[in-house]
């Protein structure tokens, strides 16, 4: 096996040592344990912080990687909303096929509906009605769920 003379030297030179992080390590799996699994390595150098010990959080992040202490109880999820439910009843004809340009106003009028993500996990879906004739929004709706209402209520 073929491997650098230098990194051949690095680890004959470190076989034998101990583990300068041995200490640390149980301290971080006791309080990883101590929190029910719930504490990721934020919190983790926080909490040791608390209990006296200078450590930077990327030491911690590795050290817990190295452990494989993982918080999965409060992983954030990131859902798309998706209305698609499959073939429901009919599929509306492409009136527009691609020609977004007109010359009469309320010829043409579009809607589509935006999810915004407010404070938290708080959403609010957007309804704008817009004439293509001037790009003008005539008119729109925002509402916390996307319901039929929100598609009814600005027609």
């Amino acid at each position: 096996m073929d491997i650098p003379e230098a990194t051949y030297h690095y680890h004959v030179k470190n076989f034998g040592r101990e583990d300068s992080d041995a200490e640390l390590k149980n301290i971080i799996t006791d309080l990883f344990k101590k929190f029910h699994e719930r504490y990721g390595y934020k919190r983790i150098t926080r909490e040791l912080k608390k209990l006296g010990y200078v450590i930077n959080h990327k030491k911690v992040y590795r050290i817990m990687r190295e452990l494989g202490l993982k918080c999965v109880k409060f992983m954030r999820k990131s859902r798309k909303y998706n209305s698609y439910k499959g073939n429901v009843g009919k599929v509306a004809k492409n009136r527009l096929s691609r020609r977004f340009n007109t010359s009469i106003p309320l010829q043409k009028l579009v809607t589509d509906i935006t999810e915004f993500k407010c404070l938290g996990e708080e959403k609010l879906y957007l309804n704008p009605i817009l004439d293509l004739y001037n790009g003008e929004i005539i008119a729109y709706e925002m509402k916390k769920r996307p319901t039929l209402d929100l598609v009814m209520d600005p027609l």
